[in-house]
């Protein structure tokens, strides 16, 4: 009945102002999830795809949309003799074009196929380089050592035997394409697949050459030189223009993607324009202040420690991070972190002067044993007080 069907709009999820091209990709979704090939023995699923399939067949026709939307599913109740899914009449409605394209999904076809025996631009290739983190701060040049394809001389890239010329493929007539019918609920719908025979060429080599084995490449080993620019960080690539596969018939090479794998640093540490390092300083630089050398990828730098400076104090030396890899004269920062050490093996004389030095400077050294010296005191002298009061009495 009228009344147990859901609305035509809520089966497809569309709003009721959708257009055309809307609401045939809500239901070319629908479809293609619930579609009977695609859910075996599914009882539910098919239910759902004849209800979406319904839907579609009246928001899709306009005088049909115009009834539903006025009259809902009364419009319709009593005047669909035969055909269709539960009575309902789909005639007039145009599924192919979506059904070309679930079709070719389901059967890994595709509707439109090779579209054009134009001018292809060829693949892109991938490879990777290792750099040190200086040549990432700088750039460089590398030279990759990569195996080719070039169009095979022997046979100006035909793939024929010399004197022989590739056939019209019998199979597709020459379009690359083959036609094939597949049965649907709503009859015979045409689905466009590449030729198996030809694989889209439209063409078939009887005699092939005997230099590229009929392919019309043949493998060549090359040298490809890199600029690898300044400020590039690891995992970014550079695009060499048509170094990459051959194009078909005449369309460009592709290109070849370089990417970079920066090693690390045994010293220095980068994030994004800046680079953060640590350098160990000594107690008594760290105390009085002193000059001391920091290492950057410029070279050492000699860095002023102020008195009384504590461990762990950063400081930022401006312009020696990381150039821009957009403008080689933009560079970040360096930051480095001062970190006081301590020494593990000190002279006789060195532990005397440092004791003195303590002893001069707060006596910490002492400090834990004086105050278990004054407790012990403070409970001796009472109980020594206790003793001289019970004699007196």
């Amino acid at each position: 009945m009228a009344e147990s069907k859901r609305d035509y709009y809520e089966v497809l999820g569309v709003s009721k102002d959708a257009d055309d091209a809307t609401l045939k990709k809500a239901y070319r979704q629908v479809a293609k999830k619930y579609h009977p090939d695609m859910n075996p023995g599914d009882a539910e699923a098919e239910k759902k795809f004849k209800e979406a399939s319904e839907a579609y067949a009246v928001l899709s026709d306009p005088e049909k949309r115009r009834q539903y939307d006025q009259f809902g599913h009364a419009a319709f109740e009593g005047g669909a003799g035969g055909g269709g899914f539960g009575g309902f009449d789909f005639s007039g409605a145009d599924f192919s074009d979506i059904f070309g394209d679930i079709f070719g999904d389901l059967f890994g076809g595709s509707r439109r196929g090779r579209a054009s025996q134009g001018p292809m631009k060829g693949m892109n290739i991938r490879k990777s380089v290792r750099i040190t983190f200086e040549e990432a701060v700088f750039g460089c040049e590398k030279e990759l050592d990569m195996v080719l394809k070039d169009p095979c001389q022997k046979c100006n890239g035909t793939g024929a035997k010399p004197g022989t010329s590739p056939e019209t493929c019998p199979k597709c007539g020459g379009k690359g394409q083959v036609v094939y019918t597949q049965q649907s609920f709503f009859g015979m719908v045409q689905n466009v697949q590449t030729c198996p025979e030809c694989n889209g060429t439209g063409k078939i080599i009887r005699e092939k050459c005997p230099d590229c084995g009929g392919t019309g490449y043949t493998s060549n080993r090359k040298k490809i030189a890199v600029t690898i620019p300044a400020g590039i960080d690891n995992g970014q690539s550079v695009r060499i223009r048509e170094k990459g596969e051959p194009g078909v018939n005449g369309g460009p090479r592709g290109d070849l993607l370089v990417e970079v794998v920066v090693s690390r640093h045994p010293i220095f540490q980068r994030q994004d324009m800046h680079i953060f390092s640590t350098v160990p300083i000594s107690f008594a630089q760290a105390a009085l202040g002193a000059d001391v050398r920091v290492k950057t990828v410029d070279g050492e730098v000699i860095y002023t420690v102020k008195p009384g400076t504590k461990t762990d104090t950063k400081v930022r030396l401006k312009g020696k991070g990381v150039p821009s890899i957009r403008n080689s004269q933009v560079r970040g920062d360096h930051y480095v972190t001062l970190v006081i050490q301590t020494p593990e093996h000190l002279s006789s004389e060195a532990k005397e002067a440092l004791r003195r030095f303590d002893e001069l400077s707060g006596n910490t050294l002492n400090a834990a044993s004086g105050d278990k010296e004054t407790k012990t005191g403070k409970k001796r002298k009472g109980f020594m007080d206790k003793m001289k009061e019970a004699f007196d009495d």
